[in-house]
């Protein structure tokens, strides 16, 4: 995994795109060693769609946040607080950036490898888990949500059919009650909710 992360060697080179959800116009900043640093990833994008933005408030929690669309967008639309976590130092550098050119303050980045520096509870936790880090980093992601949720908390996460939505779904209904809320273009959009 940290040669997946290990991404300082690699030469910046920040550019700034544009794109519109849910109706509004944002900008991101990003850089070379950032996930899908030329647009906003179609999994990102159809998760944030499939949210009930209704039901979004309190604390929430985003995993592997990048450079902190998720909570960018979503702080935008509902009045929860958003933490977004990652351990990859530039991706939360452009997040801080990101949030400061959106004009958000209702986040808060910091680094954290998986739940390792998360000391609260949450009402929701959202992921597009970093599927290249592997199965065991995605399971611990998503299986372990649970410790980190308020009793009533849900976790969504969304994934490629073909990089194992519904085994996934299987495993997840072990520990939640897990429901398949959106498919789009062979991303699976998951809501889980604590037994």
């Amino acid at each position: 995994m940290g040669q997946y992360f290990d991404n300082d060697k690699l030469k910046s080179e920040i550019n700034l795109f544009k794109t519109k959800i849910l109706d509004r116009e944002y900008s991101f900043y990003t850089d070379n060693g950032v996930f899908s640093k030329n647009k906003l990833d179609f999994g990102t994008r159809t998760l944030i769609e499939s949210i009930n933005l209704d039901e979004l408030h309190g604390k929430v929690l985003d995993v592997g946040c990048g450079y902190g669309v998720i909570d960018i967008v979503l702080s935008k639309i509902t009045d929860a607080f958003f933490e977004g976590i990652d351990v990859n130092l530039r991706a939360l550098h452009l997040a801080k950036m990101n949030a400061k050119l959106n004009n958000t303050d209702n986040v808060k980045f910091y680094e954290s490898n998986v739940y390792e520096n998360v000391n609260s509870k949450y009402n929701f936790i959202i992921t597009n888990p970093p599927i290249r880090a592997g199965k065991k980093i995605v399971y611990d992601i998503v299986m372990n949500a649970r410790f980190h949720l308020e009793e009533n908390g849900i976790l969504y996460i969304v994934i490629r059919k073909e990089q194992g939505a519904k085994s996934m779904v299987r495993d997840l209904s072990k520990y939640y009650k897990t429901e398949v809320i959106a498919k789009n273009k062979g991303f699976f959009v998951i809501k889980c909710n604590l037994h």
